[in-house]
């Protein structure tokens, strides 16, 4: 029913025409999409973006052979026909998404996009009665399918298992530094540091209302601090740490969420039940902190544990004794 009220067209009514033309938009986009991989990537992987730049070339030799078709079938004239005029239609992510996520997830990226290409083409041939056309979308289902091996024999071209092993460690390094370094900061920061103010205000009001606006207050705030500080404590051109804004988000972003995660409870109404489920909440977040440490930081998982649930309980003590006096 979804597709009654689109204005967006069914892959099955598309004319043969169309079909060639949505190929050729496709291609170019996705040749420009590897370019731009290409490009985020040469600053830290110059081997990696040398892969990218390859096979953009691939893609516009898809185009080429698409355009000739069409041509010697249609004419000159290529309607305009593209991706997100299709109902149902494969889409591709944002690549500013995903350049932000790594050169691993761009890697994924990028075989999820031959895949669905693959795709595309073995539909497309199935679809037309031309036997040229079927045999071109044939050949080009057949190219997208190889593109996993044709991508496998550029790596080993352009980027032997030295240099992949030089850039996996600095993406994996640059990970850590950009992402989970102040994501942890600010969650271990957003767990403790909101624990003394809000069970304080619980024991001292008895009110979870109140102690609910507390914490959501207590936690944004500290959010925002945590944020900004991050920010705009290094630029990141030295020390290699990655962009200040991505690292303030990670801060601010895990900060408020350490400090909703035993806030959030007190939006039940009984007192003692609200107490009791943010406490367990508590216990989930610390022992939480303890294994992300032992699994990103390389921190001994009891030391850890030790020093995060201990200084969780004292910031708890200190504000239930506040509290409760």
């Amino acid at each position: 029913m979804a597709f009654v009220f689109s204005n967006r067209k069914r892959f099955k009514d598309l004319s043969e025409q169309e079909v060639i033309a949505l190929a050729i938009s496709s291609e170019e986009d996705d040749a420009q999409i590897y370019r731009n991989y290409a490009a985020s990537l040469r600053p830290e992987y110059p081997d990696s973006a040398v892969v990218f730049e390859e096979m953009a070339k691939e893609e516009d030799g898809h185009r080429a052979a698409l355009i000739k078709l069409h041509k010697d079938r249609f004419g000159d004239h290529i309607p305009l026909i593209r991706r997100e005029h299709v109902a149902g239609f494969y889409a591709r992510n944002p690549v500013w998404l995903i350049e932000n996520l790594g050169l691993d997830r761009i890697r994924s990226e990028a075989q999820a996009m031959e895949r669905a290409a693959e795709e595309f083409y073995r539909k497309a041939a199935q679809r037309t009665t031309d036997a040229d056309t079927r045999e071109l979308l044939g050949h080009l289902a057949a190219a997208e399918a190889g593109h996993d091996k044709r991508a496998g024999d550029l790596m080993d071209e352009h980027l032997g298992e030295e240099q992949r092993a030089v850039e996996d460690d600095s993406a994996h390094r640059k990970f850590i530094l950009t992402w989970v370094q102040p994501g942890l900061a600010g969650l271990m920061d957003g767990s403790v540091s909101t624990l003394a103010p809000i069970f304080a205000t619980a024991f001292a009001t008895q009110d979870t209302w109140t102690t609910f606006q507390v914490g959501l207050a207590a936690s944004i705030g500290a959010g925002i601090s945590m944020g900004f500080t991050e920010a705009a404590s290094d630029d990141g051109e030295l020390s290699g740490r990655g962009s200040p804004l991505k690292r303030g988000f990670a801060s601010g972003i895990m900060t408020t969420v350490g400090g909703l995660g035993h806030a959030l409870p007190y939006l039940i109404p009984d007192f003692w039940t609200a107490t009791i489920t943010a406490l367990v909440v508590v216990f989930v977040e610390l022992w939480a902190i303890a294994w992300i440490q032992n699994r990103y930081m390389e921190t001994p998982f009891m030391r850890a544990a030790f020093q995060v649930v201990f200084g969780g309980a004292l910031v708890f003590a200190a504000g239930a004794l506040i509290g409760g006096g």
